[in-house]
């Protein structure tokens, strides 16, 4: 094994001398040789105009891209030491030579070039969300944090009896109590709340090193810090980035409002006093984590009671029992026996993946009815569907792109028989498919159009999943007509999306002032929690000092995941959804429109999907839409049966919240 990895790391040295600055060693006598080769490379690359450069980059970074990839998937799915090493060192070594090739693209400035090559270096500046120091022990240590903390969150478990191992209870299991809404006191949803916060106070330390380190990386690339180079990659200047965001919130604002007051006094006709901190929402009674979702607050909110229901759960659910059945009858056929327990556990692991599979070809199934392919073969064998027993995985749902050429592609879940799971996967999948449209472009255009449009295109899709859509693939029944069937249709689309609109903001106004400094350590918990008050009229139910470290009970914090991107895709996937319903020739309320099965929706969405990041995602956006602009108009569109119910509902009642109370 040490001869191998000798010889591994002598090709990845001489692979990487020009660039990296890594010294080649070989055995005496071939030195000579391999310093000749060298230097024609050397030369080579110093001789190279801009066009070959982009070319070159393009070519490297696609053979790069598998080992990469590949460590990073080890990482995510099979946590331990080991394998976050392995993450973290090849992570460092993409880095360096990101930063290396940000550094030689600086000799083209002002030089004649094609304007797609133009684009490319822009891009290849711009893509970074972990900038790398140039110092080589500043980036291997920026690596290796940014892997703890990925892994710790994965790994992170609330033990409420420290002294009993059995008692701990991971992300899903806490989320299960949360979720449970009906059945859970007060105390016991503030509890599981509050346990799982505790995971996220150790990583502090570790945290702060990594805003250090990326803002050296940041400032090394020529940005004052990584928020203004975040801000820096949607064509446009990081200050008009900020006001562009800020005139899209506007717009649905006083939607989020109206949702607001009505859930905030339906919690207080349950739990009294204790439903409200000064007008705001108590963040453990939302029924999730960090209340971006309001979905599990349902039974509290519903406006119409006895209104046949489209939750897709139940049925779900009785898929699963029906292969649990059948599974069990074929293994009591084929040995003449019943199962031990043991056996039992794994003919239910057995039904748990069968599920889950039939659920991503039913999600496979929308995509394919617009004329898009099949999935690889390959999707089948390797992507993770469901949470392994025998090892720490990150559950948090994700989309991968294996390798460059749309040969390997995946979803790394751990999916359950519910609702949730199901519009998770079709989401997932809009990646998955962005991924196969655009893989013949080089590798610095294989992107979306900007990374809001990559979360906009599944979540378009699932806005697609009309009652009349679900009951069309077998999940409910034929639904009823009526005003108070839309109404609630309306409420269960809200208490997700429309709830998450200003928690999209406010994580990257929380981290913009992290990072550019105005946001200090000793003030971290104090602003995240400002900001949650200011945008999402949600408050702590209990103090929350900075021993407390509450931004990191959050994935992508610590997965250092930009999340601006999320509230573009809201907006952008009811515009999305608009253009696709006229393409399809449907005339009707939009909240009611699914283009699954057009063919000509589908030409259109597949057109803008394989044009990635070739061009400004203005251009693209035209291409679909008519316009150039991001709008908020649709949003409200969509919603505007809700929203004028909402209005009435709200009549005489206690609105508003004074953020400047906590």
């Amino acid at each position: 094994m040490k001869f191998q990895r000798v010889l591994l790391c002598a090709a990845v040295c001489a692979a990487l001398a020009t660039l990296a600055g890594c010294k080649p060693q070989g055995p005496a006598g071939s030195a000579s040789s391999t310093d000749k080769a060298a230097a024609e490379r050397a030369a080579a690359i110093a001789n190279e105009n801009a066009d070959q450069f982009i070319e070159r980059i393009n070519k490297e970074m696609h053979d790069d891209y598998r080992e990469i990839t590949a460590a990073a998937w080890l990482g995510d799915t099979y946590i331990n030491e080991d394998s976050q090493l392995v993450s973290s060192k090849a992570n460092e070594r993409s880095l360096a030579k990101l930063g290396e090739y940000v550094e030689q693209s600086r000799r083209f400035d002002g030089k004649p070039m094609k304007p797609e090559t133009a684009r490319a270096i822009q891009l290849l500046r711009l893509g970074i969300t972990m900038p790398p120091p140039k110092d080589p022990k500043h980036l291997a240590e920026l690596t290796s944090i940014g892997t703890k903390m990925s892994g710790d969150y994965g790994a992170g478990k609330w033990c409420p009896d420290k002294d009993n191992p059995a008692s701990c209870k991971d992300i899903g299991q806490i989320d299960d109590v949360l979720s449970d809404v009906p059945n859970r006191s007060y105390d016991e949803q503030l509890q599981a709340w509050q346990g799982w916060h505790t995971i996220s106070m150790p990583m502090k330390k570790d945290y702060v090193r990594f805003v250090e380190l990326s803002n050296e990386g940041a400032r090394d690339q020529g940005f004052a810090d990584t928020g203004a180079l975040w801000r820096s990659n949607y064509d446009m200047k990081p200050e008009e980035f900020q006001a562009e965001t800020d005139r899209l919130w506007g717009q649905v604002k006083p939607l989020y409002e109206q949702l607001q007051c009505y859930t905030k006094n339906k919690l207080v006709e349950k739990y009294g006093t204790q439903g409200e901190v000064n007008g705001m929402i108590p963040a453990h009674l939302t029924g999730n984590l960090w209340q971006q979702d309001w979905s599990n607050l349902w039974p509290l909110v519903e406006p119409y009671a006895g209104v046949p229901a489209l939750d897709v759960t139940p049925k779900l659910k009785r898929q699963r029992d029906d292969k649990y059945k059948q599974e069990l009858a074929g293994f009591v056929s084929k040995n003449g026996r019943v199962p031990s327990a043991a056996e039992e556990v794994e003919i239910g692991r057995a039904a748990d993946l069968a599920q889950a599979k039939a659920m991503v070809r039913s999600a496979e199934d929308f995509y394919v009815s617009l004329g898009m392919p099949r999935l690889p073969e390959s999707f089948w064998d390797k992507a993770q569907f469901v949470q392994p027993r025998d090892r720490d995985v990150v559950c948090h749902a994700s989309a991968w792109p294996m390798t460059m050429d749309g040969d390997d592609v995946r979803i790394k879940m751990c999916i359950k028989p519910d609702q949730d799971s199901l519009e998770t996967i079709y989401h997932e999948l809009g990646h998955i498919y962005y991924y196969l449209a655009y893989h013949k472009e080089p590798a610095l255009f294989q992107n979306g159009a900007n990374d809001g449009f990559h979360e906009a295109i599944g979540d378009t899709i699932v806005l697609s999943m009309t009652p009349d859509y679900l009951n069309s693939i077998g999940l409910v029944d034929k639904p009823t007509v009526s005003n108070e069937a839309v109404i609630n249709g309306q409420m269960r689309r809200a208490l997700s999306g429309v709830a998450f609109l200003p928690f999209g903001l406010m994580i990257d106004r929380w981290r913009w002032g992290v990072f550019d400094g105005s946001i200090k350590p000793d003030g971290y918990n104090k602003a995240w929690w400002e900001l949650k008050a200011k945008y999402q009229g949600v408050a702590p139910a209990t103090p929350r000092g900075e021993e407390f470290f509450d931004p990191g009970a959050k994935y992508h914090v610590p997965g250092n995941t930009p999340y601006t991107r999320y509230f573009l895709a809201r907006v952008l996937q009811f515009q999305f959804l608009k253009s696709l319903c006229d393409a399809s020739g449907y005339k009707g309320p939009l909240h009611q429109c699914s283009f699954a099965n057009s063919p000509e929706a589908g030409k259109r969405y597949w057109a803008m999907l394989s044009k990635g990041a070739s061009q400004p995602w203005q251009a693209t956006l035209k291409e679909l839409t008519g316009s150039e602009q991001l709008d908020g108009g649709a949003i409200l569109d969509y919603f505007a049966p809700l929203n004028t119910w909402l209005t009435e509902q709200n009549k005489g009642k206690q609105c508003g919240w004074d953020a400047a109370k906590k």
